[in-house]
């Protein structure tokens, strides 16, 4: 059940929004073995004066493009299926909507899985 928040710049059409979108969705079913109509993300525009970066930090050319991509998952996954996420959604945003990989910045925080509740006041995993 990841929750997955999404940074960028204003400026990017309705369609490549969605494209972002379904690209991380479909690398999180491809690696995290997540079930089909699980999808819980958000995504935030920002003017260029409320979103900063490093340029070039640990030797990774980064442009106005770059998106930060949060997803809060589960402390269940290996250190293959995380390293095999971060290189889908990489590949996949590549393709649609066309982002290069040096712009493609993916944080995984991991909670426990009596840390949800997804509706209902339950705790459904716990």
């Amino acid at each position: 059940m990841p929750l997955v928040h999404i940074s960028m710049r204003t400026g990017k059409t309705p369609a490549y929004r969605q494209a972002i979108f379904d690209s991380v969705y479909q690398a999180l079913r491809d690696t995290f073995d997540v079930p089909e109509d699980d999808q819980f993300m958000t995504l935030t525009q920002h003017e260029a004066a409320d979103f900063r970066y490093g340029k070039s930090y640990l030797g990774v050319a980064r442009s106005d493009d770059l998106v930060f991509i949060q997803i809060t998952a589960n402390n269940t996954r290996t250190l293959e299926q995380k390293k095999a996420l971060f290189a889908r959604i990489a590949a996949l945003l590549g393709e649609n909507p066309g982002m290069r990989p040096e712009d493609v910045f993916v944080n995984l925080v991991e909670v426990a899985k009596e840390n949800w509740s997804l509706g209902n006041g339950l705790a459904q995993y716990a």
